[in-house]
């Protein structure tokens, strides 16, 4: 019955409210250490932050393969080999 005919730029805008967001990690390396926490029962990995001085783990994204991983540490700015591993 109504026949919309959609522009290029109508579309594109359309698209980029669908598109996933990446945010850029933002930490202080002097109170916070990006570590990779993995459940021991179910397997899910999740990448977040340590707080160096009260032990507490922020989690920033779920992980599922080490693709994410690599995407993590690009966006935070630090090498793969620097992150370690908590159960």
């Amino acid at each position: 019955m109504y026949n919309i005919i959609m522009s290029p730029v109508r579309t594109s805008f359309i698209k980029s409210l669908f598109k996933p967001r990446r945010r850029a990690v933002t930490y202080d390396p002097a109170h916070q250490e990006p570590v990779i926490h993995k459940s021991i029962c179910t397997g899910e990995a999740t990448v977040g932050l340590v707080d160096t001085d009260t032990g507490k783990y922020h989690e920033l994204r779920r992980v599922t393969g080490e693709k994410d991983i690599v995407r993590f540490c690009k966006d935070a700015g630090i090498d793969r080999e620097k992150i370690k591993t908590i159960y």
